[in-house]
């Protein structure tokens, strides 16, 4: 994996920096700190008739899940327990208005995400294996850490480093790419065409292929001998269409999101010096203090569903077609569930929170997630003594609206 150092860093800024054309559609270039306002809005009502962005008091025709379709009624949830609701009800608040139909337009969207009932479960069912608690060391051994060592020793000579894009945005993109077989010179094309779905089928193809009459250890080959009952009770292997589908989903979610919580969390620590210290020391404080990050920031802070047939949300009234968008990091700070909510405290007692959703659809990647979290963050600090924030340079910020991340982790270490 000594190919990571050789990535380009330039390109990786391009792509996973928040404030680019690349990500400021959905407010990645918002630089205001959210959660005061969204405080309001949850003391003054669960749910609202909005937008989060609208109501939050910054106006634009942002793209998100739920987002813009300007044809739609909207309305936002912002407690825990109209969250807890949501989640609970998926056959009245669906996660796509559409069907979904694998031999159309591939798409990210088109595909398990918005699945319902038992045609979803049929699908995650396929893939659920590879990403439970106990095959994390599965994707530790054979992506991940490789990636975090090769991406230290580029800059571990150096007594400095900016961790947010030589560290933190290449390891997700090249775990989920390395597990499709795919080099890591060619880990940023894919990234880049993620918005062009016919262009990542054309790159994935060969490799489907050859797992087809080869299979090897890695996620392709789980998806090209994963078998399917259908509706009739027949059992048939995936077909290229829906392996696609897969894969598209996968891509998207597996290299757009860990990055950003990454940097939330190692942001959140640097920031606190006394507590990087005891986790040094104990690296056993360091789970709670990704859970704890994942509480109090959420790096996708809202999703949303769609409204089936008329209802009504803590006593709000909710026509069918109505879209509603679940603020997570609203909803993440609820008093009625935390106490002192808006600290963070990985001292406080561990309690579900929606960092990751919740329902049918809770996040399938979660638990790699926080693998390269652990991994990533535990090495730096086997690695770099004396790891902290270089002074002399413009500290980092957290920013974004329906993605939220940090700007550049300027670091200084003993070399």
């Amino acid at each position: 994996m000594t190919e990571a150092r050789a990535l380009d860093r330039d390109r990786i800024k391009t792509l996973f920096d928040l404030r680019s054309s690349f990500n400021s559609r959905s407010g990645g270039d918002v630089t205001g700190d959210p959660y005061p306002a969204w405080r309001r809005l949850r003391e003054q009502a669960a749910v609202h008739e909005g937008t989060v962005h609208e109501l939050t008091g910054y106006p634009g025709d942002y793209v998100f899940q739920g987002l813009p379709e300007p044809d739609r009624p909207h309305f936002s949830a912002f407690s825990y327990g109209a969250l807890d609701t949501v989640y609970r009800n998926p056959q009245v608040f669906s996660s796509s208005s559409e069907p979904v139909d694998l031999d159309g337009e591939p798409a990210a969207t088109n595909s398990m995400l918005s699945m319902g009932g038992r045609q979803h479960r049929r699908y995650r069912a396929l893939v659920q294996p590879s990403f439970v608690p106990a095959r994390a060391h599965w994707w530790i051994d054979n992506w991940i850490s490789s990636t975090v060592h090769a991406l230290i020793d580029g800059f571990v000579a150096d007594g400095h480093a900016e961790l947010n894009v030589d560290f933190c945005a290449a390891i997700p993109v090249l775990t989920i790419t390395g597990s499709f077989g795919i080099a890591p010179e060619q880990a940023l094309d894919l990234r880049a065409a993620l918005d062009k779905p016919h262009e990542v089928v054309r790159m994935i193809q060969p490799i489907v292929a050859a797992r087809r009459e080869e299979p090897a250890d890695d996620l392709i080959s789980v998806l090209v001998q994963a078998e399917l009952t259908d509706e009739n009770g027949v059992t048939h292997r995936l077909s290229d269409a829906e392996v696609n589908s897969f894969a598209l989903l996968l891509l998207a979610a597996g290299s757009g999101t860990t990055w950003k919580q990454m940097g939330i969390t190692l942001t959140a620590l640097l920031q606190r010096p006394e507590l990087l210290a005891r986790i040094r020391e104990d690296r056993s404080l360091l789970k709670p203090a990704t859970e704890e990050a994942l509480r109090w920031m959420p790096t996708d802070p809202m999703f949303s569903r769609y409204v089936t047939r008329d209802t009504e949300l803590e006593g709000v009234p909710l026509p069918e077609g109505a879209v509603v968008h679940l603020c997570l990091g609203a909803a993440n700070r609820d008093p009625a569930r935390w106490q002192r909510p808006d600290e963070y405290d990985i001292a406080r007692k561990v309690r579900a929170s929606f960092a990751f959703g919740g329902g049918p659809h809770i996040c399938l990647g979660m638990h790699v997630a926080r693998a390269e979290i652990s991994t990533g963050i535990g090495a730096l600090l086997d690695r770099l003594p004396g790891l902290r924030l270089d002074p002399g340079a413009e500290p980092p910020r957290y920013i974004g609206m329906y993605e939220r991340g940090v700007t550049e982790i300027p670091v200084l270490f003993d070399r």
